[in-house]
């Protein structure tokens, strides 16, 4: 009668052991230690509707900039132009909605700025993501250097046309996009998830995600397949700067303000979620499911340490120590696989 039960307890411990080595399962397990441990440590502000809430409206900026990261991440590229395009493109449209619309502005002229101020930010996300890709591409810097002084040129734009100051006087329709609902879901993770989708669409499904994997994999054995990996390139860095700027025009919303230095943490924020998420810094592999659990472990981080009180300049310095800390294990692991 007993029998049948030892083969099912062995099977079920062959599919947890399968679960923990793969790095989707070891990433779930993370996501639940530090959810289980900051609950633990606050559990009657951490496991309230409100605090839940506010992570739904605060994650998304940084993780559709993590998502931006991640496409150039995969060519064997970097970005670190996504907060200087974001800053950039959000300046842009908020220019535009306060001196075509302002903030009293309501109906057609306060819907038609709005819908231009957008199609405006996402042009120069476009404008700039073309731009790095060229710069690469057809030039051949090295990613890091190239997006390196391309992320300054945006911000110093950006300071430029400013003055450094912030840009205020939007329609108030426009804080929908970052502080509203629908249905009781904040409008910045529907953003997130829609650009989640789109992402995982392009590298699952697309031709192009089989270029851009393939690309990061083995560029030159990409080029002998009849891979133009300067299209690749373009169209890689292309969609990250659009991304970017998607990203923008929710923290513009969210803050009710563009200004040329928002989110300057964001930057290392988004690299830590990249290869804490399982994509490969060298390129050729990665997975949207990966970052979306990096994602929310480190959000989960956040809250928790803000409800500790501590303070931010103590918070990079943690983000610094993981992502040094995920490097070194993820290298580990790598040459073990090797041997």
């Amino acid at each position: 009668m007993n029998k049948p039960t030892a083969p099912r307890t062995a099977g079920q411990s062959r599919g947890i052991q399968a679960l923990l080595s793969s790095e989707i399962g070891q990433l779930s397990v993370l996501t639940v230690i530090i959810f289980g441990v900051m609950a633990a440590l606050d559990p009657s502000r951490f496991l309230t509707m409100g605090n839940f809430s506010s992570m739904a409206f605060q994650f998304p900026e940084f993780a559709i900039l993590s998502l931006a990261m991640m496409l150039s991440m995969m060519t064997g590229g970097i970005d670190l132009s996504v907060v200087g395009v974001s800053n950039l493109a959000a300046v842009i449209a908020a220019l535009l909605l306060s001196t075509l619309a302002g903030p009293q502005a309501v109906g057609l002229v306060g819907g038609g700025t709005i819908a231009l101020a957008i199609a405006a930010a996402l042009l120069v996300g476009t404008v700039c993501g073309l731009l790095n890709g060229i710069v690469i591409g057809i030039f051949g810097l090295p990613p890091i250097l190239a997006t390196l002084g391309s992320g300054l040129i945006f911000t110093g734009l950006a300071v430029a046309i400013t003055g450094g100051s912030a840009v205020l006087g939007f329609p108030a329709a426009f804080a929908f996009l970052g502080n509203g609902a629908i249905v009781g879901v904040p409008m910045p993770l529907i953003v997130f998830i829609v650009v989640a989708v789109i992402v995982w669409l392009v590298l699952e499904r697309t031709a192009l995600g089989l270029r851009i994997q393939m690309l990061g994999t083995n560029p030159l054995a990409a080029r002998f397949a009849g891979i133009d990996d300067l299209a690749v390139t373009v169209r890689t860095y292309l969609l990250s700067g659009i991304f970017s700027a998607s990203a923008g025009l929710v923290i513009m919303s969210r803050a009710n303000s563009a200004k040329a230095d928002y989110g300057s943490s964001y930057l290392l924020l988004s690299i830590l979620i990249c290869v804490l998420g399982g994509i490969n810094p060298y390129g050729g592999f990665g997975r949207v499911a990966g970052l979306v659990l990096a994602v929310l472990s480190l959000q989960f981080l956040s809250s928790g340490l803000n409800m500790l009180q501590v303070s931010n300049f103590a918070k990079e310095l943690i983000w610094g120590g993981l992502l040094l800390a995920v490097m070194v294990a993820n290298g580990i692991q790598f040459r073990r696989k090797r041997r």
